[in-house]
């Protein structure tokens, strides 16, 4: 099944042949060490922290010998190995296919390699060919929010709030942007020197954003927001302290009975997380509609529609937009729209649904304040080519969204869910707000770590208290709120 190969497909050229999804995503659990060895992964000895830091040490003591060994290995395995037919493999047995070729490729051209060395080269083949090369470390990781790549001698990563630098190098730019067209043709998408610029997402649904020459002048520049394995919820919010119990408590009654929420916050402040989370309270027999750029919310309910925008192709023409969809989503007779991120014009629409019939619709946009947040709107809607009065806009608002839910990322890397903030109306020209809950810093401590609590404001009939009252749920909501209270009378 791995002989020697014709003229077909010889070369270097089949290391980019895309494998399936299933290939893809499925990598040996034995590569799933954090350090991403195998020596490490099979390590019996109890403590597998000082395995993990060889590792970690090799890779950065890794010379260029080492990559033209891993060159010549490569060239020799893609001229022998028949991709057709390791793509009907599952990830298991084509990894043992690999390394069993790779071995022999090994014994037969007498290279110099301690074991440990040769796991890692076995290791750092089979991801090339199988999965996602020198990322395949990184993905395996579950302590990593943020990958990002500068090139293919620079790799960034975020763990606990913080970024450092990675170990992690590609062999070059051309192997860098191999990986990164992988990547984003398994959602129909390209990127090139006529197309740099993709939005793409992994099977896991984790966000990636390629930019490529010439528009990135030192190589492709990957970045990938990374999902964890095990989906956040609002009680591990509470454990982290990026809320209290009762402010838990709110936000869970907020999602059940039909709020309109936006939820704002800036760049990597929690959005999509927190938007993952409240969608876990609608009900199951709602007919739910998302409409996103790339799908990343993972709803758990039995009747969803998931929609995404498509960019134009390479005439310039069929282009998708997050309006397009929106819009449609109004024919397909939804009881919740859910616009994963609102940028642009398409604002009104959502309002427009959410003011027709369509509560609960919820969003997400990028705002510093809840009141920067309504500003933001009027902002987008007059982008759209709107030429309605600014009173006009502001009683659409405020006649639309009930909740605005603020999310921040503080300088020390945690994040808070620093407001919740009703939206009650309008006077005179100005949209009124009251805040329910909000978050005050205190200081610091010696680690500079941001000390800091939730407050109530002191308000125990919000204005959203009959809808909770048509839902059955305004004795757990006055609970809630008085929970709140005493606490922060206590502090």
């Amino acid at each position: 099944m791995f002989g020697k190969r014709g003229n077909e497909g010889s070369g270097k050229s089949g290391a980019g042949v895309p494998l399936p999804v299933s290939t893809l995503s499925s990598p040996n659990p034995a590569t799933t060490a954090p350090s991403g060895r195998l020596d490490a992964a099979r390590a019996e000895a109890p403590r597998p922290a000082p395995a993990a830091d060889q590792a970690s040490r090799r890779r950065q003591n890794r010379t260029e010998d080492y990559y033209d060994v891993k060159s010549q290995v490569f060239s020799a395995l893609i001229d022998t190995i028949d991709l057709s037919q390791l793509a009907k493999l599952d990830a298991e047995s084509a990894r043992e296919e690999i390394r069993d070729i790779v071995n022999d490729i090994i014994s037969i051209k007498n290279f110099a390699m301690s074991i440990s060395e040769q796991e890692e080269l076995l290791d750092d083949i089979c991801n090339d060919v199988l999965g996602y090369g020198p990322l395949e470390p990184l993905l395996a990781r579950d302590d990593i929010s943020d990958i990002m790549v500068n090139g293919a001698g620079q790799t960034f990563i975020e763990v606990g709030g913080k970024t450092i630098e990675s170990e992690i190098r590609f062999r070059d730019n051309a192997q860098l942007l191999s990986i990164c067209q992988r990547i984003v043709s398994q959602v129909g998408r390209r990127v090139d020197e006529s197309s740099p610029i993709c939005d793409a997402r992994l099977p896991d649904g984790s966000r990636v954003n390629v930019i490529a020459p010439p528009l990135s002048i030192d190589g492709p520049a990957l970045t990938i927001r990374k999902f964890k394995k095990d989906k956040l919820n609002l009680d591990q919010l509470v454990k982290f302290g990026a809320i209290t119990p009762e402010g838990a408590q709110v936000l869970q009654i907020i999602g059940r009975v039909r709020c309109n929420v936006v939820i704002s916050g800036g760049t990597g402040s929690g959005k999509t997380t927190l938007l993952n989370c409240l969608t876990r309270y609608i009900d199951p027999d709602e007919r739910v509609i998302t409409c996103e750029d790339t799908a990343e919310l993972q709803l758990q309910q039995p009747h969803v529609v998931r929609l995404e925008t498509r960019p134009p192709n390479i005439e310039g023409e069929g282009e998708i937009t997050m309006r397009d969809l929106v819009k449609n989503c109004l024919r397909m007779r939804p009881e919740r729209i859910i616009v994963g991120e609102v940028r642009g014009s398409e604002v009104f629409d959502l309002l427009q649904a959410m003011n027709t019939g369509h509560d609960g619709s919820m969003g997400t946009i990028h705002a510093n304040t809840p009141r920067e947040c309504l500003s933001r709107m009027e902002s987008m809607i007059a982008m759209g080519g709107y030429s309605l009065p600014a009173k006009t806009v502001r009683e659409i608002i405020s006649g639309s969204v009930d909740v605005i839910i603020q999310a921040a990322r503080l300088r020390d890397g945690s994040r808070r869910i620093t407001h919740i903030t009703e939206v009650v109306g309008m006077e005179g020209d100005v949209i009124i707000t009251q805040d329910l809950m909000r978050y005050e810093m205190d200081g610091e401590d010696l680690t500079g770590k941001i000390i800091g609590r939730h407050i109530s404001t002191g308000i125990g009939k919000p204005h959203f208290w009959e809808r909770a009252r048509y839902y059955n749920e305004e004795r757990r909501l006055a609970t809630a709120l008085d929970a709140m209270e005493q606490k922060t009378g206590m502090a």
